[in-house]
């Protein structure tokens, strides 16, 4: 998977910045809200800005944060953020188009992701409800990724954020199933209809691991719900945490079969390894290019052929002949 996954954690932090407590910006603010959004002067605001539901003062922010902008990058001086944020230029209302665009091609990666795995999987392997659910979760995460990069309101920041979440933890979830054959096995009855059943053993060990998984998503959650400000380190590093696990295990898949950590496949061998075994820019982040590409809409745009190559591996995996006893 997934580098992505562990990178969507590192989103921008809604706070003050230089830009928005400057002396100049505060002064530029207050003029164009008595000028433009007084009760008796209201600018009215173009559909798209209404549709996105732009206010007055919004619109007010917007245009002192570019003015301010332009002016600066005249002289020379060194561009600022404002609200935790550089400053994009908006289009039909959407603060960051770029990021709205790459999240979209995301979304349509996951979207072709899913059709694929529908199709390539077979339908009685052990793993494809897995998959094609955490495909779901893909979907989810990046719809709203672009929601939150249309407009950044809180509620939408944190959609973003705990569907990304989501996307990641249970990346991690069927990844423990499928390294440490959790998943049900099948078993045919005496009509010759097949069903999956596990073990005692098995069952048990992936009822527990479902609700650890789910328990510890829940109170992700409601922690950060519930505070009185959004704790974004802890966000972060819990991302990154389950992010940097969940790669570490399909890193030891990868190991070389001389150096066995545990069976890939029950049927075979603990040393056999498939053959297709073989096989950061938002931490660094810049003022974005003629207002409208940064590191982050930049980021967006790389995951998107990580998403579609990770779905080509685990489909790979999943067609391996060894899974054939597996497989109704």
């Amino acid at each position: 998977m997934k580098p992505q996954l562990i990178l969507l954690a590192f989103a921008g932090v809604v706070c003050a910045s230089s830009g928005d407590r400057s002396y100049e910006f505060k002064n530029c603010l207050t003029k164009c809200l008595d000028s433009r959004c007084s009760p008796s002067n209201t600018v009215t605001l173009s559909f798209p800005l209404r549709v996105t539901r732009w206010t007055c003062e919004d619109n007010c922010k917007y245009t002192c944060m570019h003015d301010i902008t332009t002016r600066d990058k005249r002289l020379g001086d060194r561009v600022h953020q404002y609200y935790g944020k550089w400053p994009f230029w908006r289009l039909a209302g959407m603060q960051e188009p770029a990021s709205v665009a790459f999240s979209l091609l995301n979304f349509w990666a996951h979207w072709r992701g899913l059709a694929r795995v529908r199709r390539d999987v077979p339908n009685g392997h052990p793993m494809k409800s897995y998959y094609v659910l955490w495909a779901f979760t893909g979907l989810n995460a990046w719809i709203w990724s672009a929601v939150f990069h249309t407009r950044d309101w809180p509620i939408t920041e944190k959609l973003d954020y705990f569907s990304a979440a989501l996307t990641i933890f249970y990346a991690l979830y069927y990844t423990v199933i499928r390294l440490f054959h959790l998943y049900p096995t099948a078993r045919r009855n005496r009509l010759t209809l097949s069903t999956f059943n596990s073990s005692g053993d098995e069952g048990s060990a992936l009822k527990a691991w479902s609700i650890l998984c789910i328990l510890v998503y829940i109170a992700h959650v409601s922690y950060l719900l519930f505070l009185p400000r959004f704790n974004y380190l802890y966000n972060i590093l819990f991302n990154a945490v389950v992010g940097l696990t969940h790669n570490a295990l399909w890193g030891l898949y990868a190991f070389p079969s001389s150096i066995p950590v545990f069976k890939r496949f029950p049927s075979r061998p603990k040393s056999y390894r498939p053959p297709f075994c073989d096989g950061v820019l938002e931490l660094f982040d810049f003022a974005p290019f003629l207002r409208v590409i940064d590191a982050h809409s930049l980021w967006h745009l790389a995951t998107a052929p990580i998403a579609a190559g990770w779905y080509t591996f685990l489909i790979q995996d999943a067609r391996e002949d060894s899974w054939r006893s597996h497989i109704n």
